[in-house]
């Protein structure tokens, strides 16, 4: 191909600019231009990749287990006996002036604990029955009991713990990640995403999504059953040496695009194709849970190839099944992926917004439905992880996006019967679990009041929480971030409120 000269090349892209386009990055450049100069920094530098590198990372790889619909932690984690002596009374005035609730309507009642606690391990870490399998391996494990947000609806409040903002638009915790220090296996996606429950959360495919960072840096949703990742594989009469033949002749049609007018996208598709041709043959290796021993599928609970009723349903809440083993399947797919190299391992899980206000979302039914789903992969997995050394290197998080309220929901029925009782979103108060990574096992931190309705002691944001991932993956989460519109964007937002929480660091 013939070179075009510097000059030329540079006429070509201005040429291609549009008059709207030129205005509009005029306007953001000359802002940011006079912030920089404002805040002595040279002008030259903005736009320019200011992340930090890696500096005594702790972990390697993150497995995030997100439970969304958000698990009761009055039923699971945050044991409250007071609340049972409230039980079935009408609720306090000064825990509903001035507060709003997506469901409850006038006075609801208390709803004590509708399950037993007990305490485990040398911590003496109260574990509600549900979770047998947990509590065995709860020294393992730091317990977060002071989570806190400012949002009670389930799509901002996922992508503000995810994304780092309440809206859409802002790159994922693990588009991040891979951003700052990409994949280990460059054979495999740095981010890779898993889902069961039968639907996706409510905020969607966004919080998995790149933003406004390259979007090679997305997740890639894989699946247990059929071709793990959809159009990965060759159409009909297209063997291996012809579509290495397209691609390289797509590349250079690519190249001599991007010679030409200069958009970053075009590189990243390049990246994407190339990425996915080596897919090909990777990706289904690792996907295949038959390689792995009796043993091992036993003890997550997994099941190599199996379809759930649930996955393809229009309701899947009403056909749950406590043995369905599609999360367990997706947790020894997380331990397969990151020890292959994969950096963060999203899972998502649906089902999990007991309200109790229809057939399949229950507090009394559903959770320990749910929580038979869960348990014993969730325990497997960390044990799994620690007798192959992986533990110290991977961070594994379980948690909801909030809390449920110690108040039962009263929307649909004053009274709750057998299958309906339930329980609102709950903003104030909720519990997460830590483990490995650089994690110190075996920690209770936060404290709630009585009745699990307020943080008392200790609370941790999702701020706090995303910048204590970010340090421990060796990212200073006050100073890696992406230059876009003239501004400094980071996973933490604008300010520096977002704290490392040093309380739960070995």
């Amino acid at each position: 191909m013939k070179s075009i000269p510097t000059n030329a090349l540079r006429y070509e892209q201005l040429a291609a600019q549009t008059r709207r386009h030129f205005l509009s990055q005029g306007g953001v450049g000359l802002g940011a231009i006079a912030m920089a100069c404002m805040q002595g920094k040279s002008p030259l530098a903005i736009g320019q990749d200011t992340s930090t590198k890696p500096l005594m990372a702790r972990a390697k790889h993150v497995i995030y287990l997100h439970m969304a619909g958000s698990p009761s932690q009055l039923e699971l984690l945050d044991y409250k006996p007071e609340l049972n002596k409230y039980s079935g009374k009408e609720c306090p005035k000064e825990y509903l002036e001035g507060k709003r609730f997506a469901f409850i309507k006038g006075v609801p009642k208390m709803l004590g604990p509708m399950f037993q606690f007990q305490q485990y391990g040398q911590s003496g870490q109260w574990v509600s029955e549900l979770l047998p399998n947990l509590a065995k391996c709860i020294d393992d494990v730091a317990v977060i009991r002071s989570m806190t947000t400012d949002q009670f609806n389930h799509a901002p409040a996922q992508l503000l713990v995810q994304t780092g903002q309440a809206r859409l638009g802002n790159p994922s915790m693990g588009a991040w990640a891979t951003y700052g220090l990409g994949s280990e296996n460059e054979d495999l996606p740095g981010f890779v995403v898993l889902l069961s429950g039968g639907k996706t959360p409510d905020a969607g495919k966004s919080l998995w999504g790149s933003g406004f960072l390259p979007s090679i840096y997305q997740g890639v949703q894989c699946r247990t059953t059929g071709d793990p990742v959809f159009y990965l594989s060759n159409p009909a009469g297209i063997d291996r040496g012809l579509r290495r033949e397209m691609l390289s002749a797509l590349r250079d049609l690519n190249q001599a695009h991007h010679a030409q007018l200069g958009d970053p996208e075009t590189m990243t598709r390049m990246e994407q194709y190339e990425l996915a041709f080596r897919m090909q043959m990777s990706v289904p290796e690792v996907m295949d849970l038959s390689r792995e021993t009796q043993q091992t599928l036993d003890m997550y609970g997994a099941k190599p190839g199996f379809v759930s009723r649930a996955e393809s349903e229009d309701d899947p809440r009403v056909f749950y099944q406590g043995n369905d083993p599609t999360f367990a399947n997706n947790c020894l797919l997380a331990r397969r992926l990151v020890e292959s190299g994969v950096r963060f391992v999203q899972i998502y899980d649906w089902g999990w917004d007991h309200h109790g206000s229809s057939p399949g979302e229950s507090i009394d039914e559903t959770l320990p439905i749910k929580c038979q789903q869960i348990d014993r992969p969730v325990a497997a997995l960390i044990a799994d992880l620690k007798q192959r050394g992986l533990l110290d290197s991977t961070l594994v998080i379980w948690g909801g996006e909030f809390g449920r309220t110690p108040m039962s929901q009263n929307n649909v029925r004053d009274t709750p019967t057998k299958g309906f009782f339930g329980r609102d979103h709950h903003p104030y108060a909720y519990s997460m679990l830590m483990a490995g990574g650089g994690i110190r096992g075996g920690v209770s931190f936060g404290q709630t009041d009585d009745i699990g309705y307020y943080v008392t002691e200790n609370a941790v944001t999702p701020r706090d929480l995303q910048a204590t991932l970010l340090h421990l993956l060796g990212l200073d989460p006050y100073r890696f971030g992406y230059q876009y519109q003239g501004l400094f964007n980071r996973l933490i937002g604008p300010t520096d409120e977002g704290r490392v929480i040093q309380e739960l660091l070995s």
